[in-house]
């Protein structure tokens, strides 16, 4: 008795082939543009994950988009100082970092982490090249300033979180000679400071400050989050800037979320044509969100 409709490998094939007649359109749009992935979270920790993340940038710099990957790591940073003994605390998310400490970040954020990423592009196929901030001196830092108010006297009282720091000045000549050749950028986000101190960086900051100074069309930031969520929970597709300073001024948008819609909003009013904050631990999030009619994460626009 013969069955009607298509078999599973049939059908199979069917959705292959209609998933890269959808995509065909969004390559053609976005070849030859630059893409600033921060990469971090979740996605990093997890083996599987990690392996598909670096065929998707692969296959991304194979049909004509240049992605620059920024990188993270603080728990590895975490993991490494707990190894040797080293106490290190966190103030408003940002881990106070003295001599020893920088030391340690800088080796566990531009040796082994790099390295893991490069490797895992390479054994996909593409090309990948770790490098630090302070290569090129492609990110100039300073030394960052917080200040808290004491709840009893009120007044102001300035922290000394160290060695951490923040961008002053991106050069990109090296990221663009890098991506004139078939290589990926891999940054490790460290700052040199104008005495040749080394600086630690957020990666999410480093990250929008380097696709503002590249120009690029995208800024795709990899959290553990679906994206920007609304009062109920649901999952906000798109935001304009405006929308996002109104949903950060209502409550709407709170703790964590804040710093990571911060970077969003500095990179396109940098230049940046739009950013995106998405899931990581979702499989091929990256083919996802740009290849796809719908995409998965929150994408904020510049407002006109």
């Amino acid at each position: 008795m013969k069955t009607s409709g298509p078999q599973p490998l049939e059908a199979h094939l069917q959705q292959t082939a209609k998933v890269l007649s959808e995509a065909l359109p969004y390559m053609r749009r976005f070849a030859g543009q630059t893409m600033v992935i921060k990469y971090g979270g979740h996605a990093m920790g997890d083996e599987a994950l990690a392996e598909q993340f670096a065929r998707d940038v692969v296959l991304i710099k194979q049909v004509g988009i240049n992605p620059i990957v920024v990188h993270g790591g603080g728990p590895q940073i975490g993991a490494m100082l707990e190894r040797l003994k080293i106490k290190s605390e966190f103030v408003d998310g940002l881990r106070v970092t003295d001599q020893s400490t920088v030391e340690i970040v800088e080796m566990v954020l531009a040796g082994s982490i790099n390295k893991q990423i490069v490797t895992a592009i390479g054994a996909a196929g593409g090309i990948g090249i770790g490098i630090s901030g302070k290569d090129g001196k492609l990110i100039e830092a300073r030394k960052l300033r917080r200040s808290v108010r004491d709840p009893g006297s009120n007044i102001e009282k300035l922290l000394d979180l160290g060695f951490v720091g923040e961008p002053v000045r991106i050069n990109p000549d090296i990221l663009r000679t890098l991506q004139s050749s078939n290589v990926i950028p891999v940054v490790a986000p460290i700052g040199v400071g104008e005495q040749g101190e080394t600086y630690n960086i957020n990666a999410d900051t480093s990250a929008g400050a380097i696709a503002a100074a590249v120009g690029a069309s995208k800024l795709l930031m990899l959290t553990d989050v679906p994206g920007v969520l609304n009062k109920e929970k649901k999952l906000i597709p798109t935001l304009t800037a405006k929308e996002a300073l109104m949903l950060m001024g209502d409550g709407t948008i709170s703790g964590g979320m804040i710093p990571k819609v911060e970077t969003c909003l500095e990179a396109v009013r940098g230049g940046v044509q739009a950013a995106h904050i998405l899931d990581g631990r979702i499989p091929h999030v990256l083919l996802l969100e740009l290849f796809t009619a719908h995409g998965v994460g929150t994408m904020i626009e510049r407002t006109p």
